[in-house]
């Protein structure tokens, strides 16, 4: 950790005589920026609440989805995806909203999500009685091995490139997809079928955040996979051997937080108490979890006029994920066509995680008559890990026509192709969705 420490200190100085050699003797703009508080419904973070829920009486950027695999591949190698997008994916809730989804074979109460046609092979199903009852299949059977990769690779082919895809939860094992079969767990899959599982995730999804609800079998293993607390605050830390956070400690994925993310559900129906009498505890396993959403049972779903609620719901938004604030920045007053454009940036992350994908960071040059040129800076937001940040962004300009500008900064979501993400700091904000720094002229 000291190598580390000594690795970004000794970067930093090496920045900042860099900027200094750069900069000095040029005729530079230099700014101080005051905090604010950003939107709420900032992406990729914050609350996550399933789409038939109703009223959402808070800002959110995520809807959350269930599904059977019966649903999506009723008939072996057929998939229903497109229908599955045309009916929950266009929910008046999920207007303009990322997706995180989760497919699943056994849900209490529910009729069985295991495809007849898997059944037909041959594979066994077995009923329970505890949560309301239920029934779930053999998951070692070998046709279920075959047709759980082959099932996920059709998944991949679908959704791995699909921009509105926030994060996927592996699901499909246990009950409700959550990696476990309490009381009865010789009814959960052994370390073969987790291995299957989890690779399959892996190489049908290189460009998306995986996320599982236990480290069980192989989920105990990768440094890259993300992980949801379902029982959130409750289950968090709450002193017993097979709490999350312990349970991540113990397979020694507690870290695993700072390149991939952490979610989870709020305890179903006790939003009042985690909100307000144990409001304390469920901000502290929330920054000691360094969770950047919660659904899709969530504080949004309570329509409340308690100013306690409605404030403590403000600050976990803030909290969660990453709250990125620019500071200070400097730049030259005039850049000559075909000169970089160098922008340097002091700020703070203040949240407990950073921002998972990466999603381009473009400057705006804006004219006097609100025409946009932009250009592409080469930083990875990806690095602005919790704490300070110094950051120089290079961008071209050979395209840039002469003239004086207002320069401005976004974060593309690639969805929508706009900037999504904003700074936690005072900006003049163009309606396009640039937050604006100061003049530059082109020359």
């Amino acid at each position: 950790m000291n190598s580390i420490i000594k690795a970004i200190c000794t970067f930093s100085l090496v920045l900042l005589l860099f900027v200094a050699t750069t900069l000095q003797g040029q005729d530079v703009v230099k700014g101080n920026l005051s905090p604010r508080n950003a939107p709420y419904d900032q992406p990729l973070k914050g609350w996550a609440p399933y789409t038939n829920a109703g009223t959402i009486h808070q800002p959110y950027s995520m809807v959350f989805l269930y599904k059977s695999w019966k649903d999506l591949e009723p008939v072996e190698g057929e998939y229903k995806f497109e229908q599955w997008e045309q009916a929950d994916w266009t929910h008046p809730n999920a207007k303009g909203k990322h997706v995180i989804f989760r497919i699943y074979m056994d849900y209490p109460t529910k009729e069985s999500g295991v495809p007849n046609w898997l059944l037909a092979k041959g594979v066994e199903t077995k009923k329970y009685d505890q949560h309301g009852g239920g029934i779930t299949p053999n998951y070692n059977h070998p046709e279920m091995r075959k047709a759980l990769a082959k099932f996920i690779s059709a998944l991949g082919a679908r959704y791995n490139s699909n921009p509105r895809v926030a994060f996927i939860q592996l699901g499909l094992l246990g009950h409700w997809g959550e990696w476990h079969t309490y009381p009865q767990p010789e009814l959960f899959a052994d370390d073969t079928t987790t291995k299957i599982v989890v690779d399959a995730y892996r190489k049908a999804f290189p460009n998306k955040m995986l996320m599982a609800r236990y480290p069980r079998g192989y989920a105990s293993v990768p440094k890259w996979l993300g992980f949801h607390d379902d029982m959130f605050p409750a289950d968090t830390q709450n002193g017993t051997d097979w709490a999350f956070l312990t349970k991540l400690k113990v397979s020694g994925q507690d870290k695993n937080w700072a390149v991939a993310p952490i979610g989870g559900e709020m305890e179903p129906f006790q939003a009042e108490k985690w909100m307000l009498q144990e409001y304390g505890v469920t901000l502290k396993n929330l920054l000691d979890g360094h969770f950047s959403w919660i659904g899709p049972y969530c504080p949004a779903l309570i329509e409340t006029q308690d100013n306690g609620f409605l404030s403590n719901s403000a600050e976990l938004l803030r909290r969660m994920g990453y709250d990125f604030q620019i500071l200070t920045y400097q730049h030259k007053r005039v850049v000559s066509q075909g000169e970089p454009l160098q922008l340097f940036l002091i700020g703070a992350n203040h949240g407990v995680a950073p921002f998972y994908y990466p999603w381009s960071v473009e400057l705006a040059l804006i004219d006097a008559s609100g025409k946009i040129v932009t250009t592409k800076t080469d930083l990875d937001i990806r690095r602005w890990r919790p704490g300070e940040f110094r950051t120089l962004l290079t961008a071209p300009t050979a395209n840039i026509p002469a003239g004086k500008y207002r320069l401005g900064i976004g974060v593309i979501d690639p969805w929508s192709k706009k900037p999504r993400l904003q700074f936690s700091s005072k900006m003049d904000l163009h309606e396009a969705g640039w937050q604006v720094f100061s003049e530059i002229t082109i020359q």
